[in-house]
């Protein structure tokens, strides 16, 4: 095998490195390399402030703790091209894309895998928290869960194809969080104990605000609540997500209450709101229209095509990052990669651009987007 490692600088990343080196060293790989993919936020007036510098020199201490060659590769233009834009088309379109999604997909394992491929290296590996397996007749990769339940990013991979998964390792991912820093301490590397980072810097330390400020004018419109009364002005409906509750700057009047975003309408420019109970139109839903239907798992939409329903059964989904899996059943519509889901149970503020992934235990099998 040979490998080309993505280095992010953060622990998860350094210590799927230290394990690979290991297996090096005892001759199970042929060659090992890593490299730091430098993103937009790499730019003379970066948004925010983002930790891309430290997170260099802490990759590259790894590196020369463990002998590994370390190198920068500019994605930039792609990460551009593939991210920022489809995040700020996807704002002022007033749909709510998932950046790390689309980075996986496209960069890491689209751009950084090609380079890697075209230099001979058999496989990438990342510091995900998720595992890959051949099926039990070996004609597909399973995408799984990571084994920490607290830590599982399978759903940030659920628009990987089988070319990728092929090529993939993911060696942080039979482990917990408590054992990843036990090994970065077994092997001493120098950011055993650096906090976690949260992806993306503008998701972790750059508010969506002021990064969509640099690319959207804003242009001020009414809020309007459920008795179609205007209770303030809005500052540019890009600005607002569905179930968002705070940053609109407008008092409810009525004790105990708060007002939220329950839809968004560009025709007229305004924001509408309303008290955030389940009852609240718009808030609460239980049936979603989907597209850009996806399977991971090349049997997943056999079984509901062959049912005259042409419906699946026993699936759970996942609504959105960090939400419990929900039993569901999926309904495939005539148009190719369209659907309708519905949950056994009413989920809150789902907005139309996110990510919805499929699961038959603890196997990623699918996603979908909602419409």
């Amino acid at each position: 095998m040979k490998i080309l490692v993505a280095l992010s600088g953060g622990v998860d990343s350094s210590t799927s490195l230290a394990l690979l080196h290991e297996r090096a060293q005892k001759g199970d790989i042929q060659k090992l390399e890593a490299a730091y993919i430098k993103t937009w936020m790499h730019e003379e007036n970066p948004i925010g402030e983002c930790s891309w510098r430290e997170d260099i020199a802490d990759a590259e201490a790894v590196c020369s703790k463990l002998g590994v060659p370390f190198r920068i590769i500019n994605l930039i233009g792609e990460y551009e091209k593939h991210v920022v834009k489809m995040l700020v088309e996807g704002y002022a379109r007033g749909i709510t894309p998932n950046p790390d999604i689309a980075c996986n997909r496209f960069i890491k394992f689209g751009a950084f895998l090609d380079i890697a491929t075209s230099e001979g290296f058999t496989h990438l590996a990342t510091g995900h928290y998720a595992r890959i397996s051949p099926s039990e007749d070996n004609s597909y990769f399973k995408l799984l869960e990571g084994a920490d339940p607290n830590k599982d990013q399978s759903y940030f991979l659920a628009q990987l194809n089988q070319s990728q998964l092929a090529r993939a390792l993911f060696p942080v991912g039979e482990l917990l969080k408590p054992q990843v820093r036990e090994v970065a301490k077994r092997f001493a590397l120098p950011n055993a104990d650096k906090k976690d980072s949260q992806g993306i810097c503008f998701l972790g330390k750059v508010k969506i605000n002021d990064f969509l400020a640099r690319y959207l004018p804003d242009a001020p419109g009414a809020i309007i609540n459920l008795a179609g009364k205007e209770v303030g002005q809005h500052k540019g409906l890009h600005h607002y997500t569905i179930g968002q509750r705070h940053g609109m700057g407008i008092p409810s009047n009525t004790d105990g209450e708060h007002y939220v975003v329950i839809s968004k309408n560009f025709a007229t420019n305004t924001l509408h709101v309303g008290f955030d109970h389940p009852t609240t139109p718009g808030l609460y839903g239980g049936v979603f229209r989907l597209h850009h239907l996806y399977a991971i798992n090349p049997d997943f939409f056999l079984q509901a095509w062959a049912s005259t329903s042409k419906t699946t059964s026993g699936l759970t989904a996942r609504p959105r990052y960090r939400d419990p899996k929900i039993p569901c059943k999926l309904e495939l519509h005539a148009e190719k990669g369209e659907g309708t889901l519905t949950f056994s149970t009413p989920q809150r503020a789902l907005a139309s651009g996110q990510v919805v992934a499929f699961y038959n235990d603890a196997e990623l099998i699918g996603s979908g987007i909602y419409l």
